[in-house]
């Protein structure tokens, strides 16, 4: 699902990514309720520079930051198990994550997105525990990661049983189905500079790592004969990315909730300008994914001012499409030929 002959320099596009981000930050901390507000004006009221400094801003750091970790981890899957239509939640993180925040709500009560630290605290932690969990329970039945369609099936048999289980507390403690809602549609209003600081944190780690083995990846792409033939250790290699899969994903939806497509649209976004190496592919896949989950966030506030459109909404209407198309263009070409 790549367009054919593009040949856009890596570097240019990374440079082109990054600078689309800082505008994007820039424009969504100049983004509320009533429209848009000039930084200067901002500046010269203390109230509004304070709504600036301490919820705007954040917030579109934050929308960045968990995009970027969602695009990361995008590309990881597909390039992992060799099919372009992996995203962050094959491995049933997803269903762990919202498991969590059920068995949270039950314990704490109130909104997953609750400003309160402590119950703030326990809903991102139970959602990121929730995430790790399932993917280790996914390991395990799948026997480990020696087997790459064993692994994918286990990923679907997890994700469908724990989705199942959270229905169930949703259906027997009704009052948590609103705060249920919100997770599961995506939210990025209360990021703060801690959940900033902790989703940057991670997204450097997991960058690092993910570049080191970038080569694996490549290996891989030629087929498992071919990558153990070069004496590639391909089982500690397999198990230390979908760590940085499952880290990357547990954290960016412990702080927004499920957000849809971003992970599975990026790594398609990049390959469809550039054609290149895994080490360039999973960079700008996590440069890709911060730009969509930000203009989808900017998009959400302007869209129903001076009320908000869910984010998760949102991107999944525009990544369905945008897939779809994808798929169109595909058929259109092997027709062609």
């Amino acid at each position: 699902m790549t367009i054919q002959g593009a040949r856009w320099s890596p570097l240019l596009v990374a440079l082109s990514l990054l600078l689309l981000s800082a505008l994007g930050i820039a424009l969504g901390s100049a983004v509320g309720s009533t429209g848009f507000e000039s930084w200067l004006t901002a500046m010269q009221d203390d109230t509004a520079w304070q709504i600036v400094w301490d919820i705007r801003l954040p917030r579109s750091v934050g929308a960045c930051a968990a995009g970027a970790l969602l695009g990361l981890a995008g590309a990881l899957a597909q390039g992992l198990f060799r099919n372009p239509l992996a995203d962050p939640y094959l491995l049933g993180s997803a269903s762990g994550a919202s498991l969590g925040v059920a068995v949270a709500l039950t314990l704490f009560g109130g909104n997953p997105f609750a400003t309160e630290f402590l119950v703030r605290l326990g809903l991102t932690g139970a959602a990121f525990i929730g995430a790790v969990l399932a993917v280790l329970l996914t390991l395990v039945l799948a026997r480990g990661v020696q087997h790459t369609l064993r692994l994918l099936l286990a990923g679907v048999i997890v994700g469908v049983v724990l989705g199942a289980l959270a229905s169930l507390i949703t259906l027997m403690r009704p009052d948590v189905l609103q705060g249920m809602q919100g997770f599961l549609l995506g939210s990025t209003s209360f990021i703060g500079w801690n959940s900033c600081a902790l989703m940057l944190g991670v997204l450097l780690v997991c960058v690092a790592v993910s570049f080191a083995l970038s080569r694996v990846l490549d290996a891989l792409s030629l087929g498992e004969s071919t990558a153990l033939s070069l004496g590639l250790p391909l089982a500690p290699v397999r198990v230390a990315l979908v760590c940085v899969l499952a880290l990357a994903t547990g954290t960016a939806v412990a702080q927004t909730g499920l957000v849809a497509f971003v992970g599975l649209a990026a790594p398609h976004l990049v390959r469809s300008l550039v054609k290149t190496k895994h080490n360039w592919i999973v960079l700008l896949s996590t440069l890709m994914g911060g730009v969509l989950l930000l203009a989808a966030d900017l998009l959400a506030r302007m869209l129903l001012s001076p009320q908000e459109m869910p984010v998760g909404v949102l991107t999944a209407v525009l990544g369905g499409g945008y897939l779809l198309l994808l798929m169109y263009r595909g058929q259109t070409t092997r027709a062609a030929r």
